[in-house]
């Protein structure tokens, strides 16, 4: 999908959602097809796993494997599309597709890339730091042979994605319960650890889950260029790091938030960074601005859209 066709409607609220608070950022809706770029990164992940099953050592020069990583530096960044068993292919591209059809119409094919290029190669960097540094606490030499790879910190990272965009969205869990996405990262969270307990193999994936979770709020909340504002990070109270967590852990949360702020705001502030939260005002009239560009491309898409079929069908005739 094409940049050109990026931006969802504004004004549409999705099903179940509830309406935008005041100050929020314009809401969009979810995508309603696949998208070329997640179909492509699909046959990426489905051609590793195939490339593992014809040819198993190959393992060793694309996971990480702490005590090879040495040498083989390049392992951390091509960790993150290695799924070794198809269960893990399978659900690593249903997430990438149903994930992305949200969220990459809001970015752009080029921001949701650069994206899954960050959080993957940053979880890759954590999570042979990780393995190291529990190989020194517990001597256990497995955490520095295990090959640690797979697509789920970018999937970690799209729910924390999908929180900022969608946040009332109704995602189905299983059978008739589901989950609204601003919950979904602490729902992730909260069962990756007590997994982590019932079944030991499973914290080699903990680490990896956390940084993508960890990273790609840092990067939305500070960083990233707002595609709907034009602006710099995302500093809205129903992003903030206490909103990741219940309300009931703002005493913890709370510190955290504010030393985030210390750390990151202050280098960005004040020429670069979102809309200021100390003035709703203008921030309310920047983003009615952003509103009104978002309704003019799309009415013109719209357009080029529905000129396309009428010459197509006026060529046909003659």
């Amino acid at each position: 999908m094409m940049e050109s066709q990026a931006l969802q409607d504004p004004v549409a609220e999705p099903h179940g959602a509830e309406p935008a608070a005041a100050g929020a950022p314009p809401a969009v809706v979810p995508g309603k097809e696949f998208t070329r770029t997640c179909k492509g990164l699909v046959v990426v992940l489905v051609g590793g796993y195939v490339l593992l099953q014809l040819l198993p050592s190959s393992l060793d020069y694309l996971a990480i494997i702490p005590a090879k990583t040495i040498p083989f530096v390049w392992t951390v960044f091509t960790a993150g599309y290695i799924e070794q068993v198809l269960p893990g292919a399978i659900g690593s591209s249903l997430g990438l597709l149903f994930c992305g059809k949200d969220i990459e119409p809001v970015w752009g094919r080029k921001e949701f890339l650069k994206f899954i290029i960050l959080v993957n190669s940053i979880c890759g960097v954590l999570a042979f730091c990780f393995a190291v540094a529990l190989y020194y606490v517990t001597g256990k030499e497995s955490f520095l042979v295990t090959p640690l790879s797979g697509f789920h910190g970018a999937l970690a990272g799209f729910l924390v994605g999908l929180k900022q965009l969608l946040p009332n969205l109704e995602l189905p869990m299983c059978f008739f319960w589901k989950i609204k996405a601003k919950w979904m990262p602490f729902f992730v969270l909260c069962f990756s650890t007590i997994m982590a307990f019932i079944v030991p193999d499973s914290i080699n994936f903990l680490p990896t889950l956390l940084s993508g979770m960890y990273v790609s709020w840092i990067y939305l909340r500070y960083f990233q260029r707002n595609p709907l504002t034009g602006l710099k990070g995302d500093p809205s109270d129903d992003f903030s790091f206490p909103s990741l967590f219940p309300d009931a852990m703002r005493p913890v949360t709370d510190p955290v938030a504010n030393l985030f702020d210390r750390m990151l705001c202050a280098r960005s502030r004040p020429s670069e960074l979102a809309l200021p939260v100390s003035d709703p005002a203008k921030a309310s009239r920047r983003r009615e601005r952003g509103e009104r560009v978002l309704e003019e491309r799309l009415a013109a898409d719209h357009a080029a859209d529905s000129e396309a079929p009428a010459q197509g069908h006026s060529t046909a005739e003659d």
